[in-house]
């Protein structure tokens, strides 16, 4: 499957609450990684879709924007919003801007993973400035914590 038709076929199972069928779009080996809940292996992807995304927010719009590919690396500009269903944000909209970034193998996502900003959106959530803090430190710990970030640290 060509990576254009692929992101777009997780995004939008994704956003109806499939998991299934966002599952089906990774290899055996294939690993989502999201910028809030984690790594989940392909096995588990139904459970993030309906356990953490479809459980905290609703009415969900993803659309995808400019992907390219090489076959074996992919990426995809993305505008993605949602309704809250989380403690104090229930009815109001959320909207991030992103990046999918996604390794390829034999057609399929061997991993999926985003750069995304999300501090206004959880903003226009109604998080308090220290919930926000609190996520963005961790975002920024993950950040720094990863092989290639390791000489913009070490210095």
């Amino acid at each position: 499957m060509e990576f254009a038709d692929l992101i777009v076929r997780l995004t939008q199972a994704i956003a109806r609450g499939d998991g299934a069928t966002a599952a089906a779009c990774f290899g055996d080996e294939g690993v989502y990684h999201d910028i809030f809940y984690g790594a989940f292996a392909k096995p588990d992807i139904p459970r993030l879709v309906s356990d953490h995304f479809h459980r905290d927010a609703c009415n969900f719009i993803w659309d995808i924007h400019d992907p390219v590919s090489d076959g074996r690396l992919g990426y995809a500009r993305y505008v993605f919003s949602y309704d809250g269903r989380v403690a104090g944000s229930e009815g109001r909209r959320a909207v991030f801007e992103g990046v999918s970034i996604c390794e390829l193998r034999d057609g399929l996502l061997l991993s999926y993973h985003e750069v995304a900003n999300t501090a206004p959106a959880l903003a226009m959530l109604g998080f308090a400035p220290a919930r926000l803090a609190t996520i963005v430190e961790r975002q920024g710990r993950a950040l720094a914590a990863r092989a290639e970030a390791a000489h913009h640290v070490q210095r």
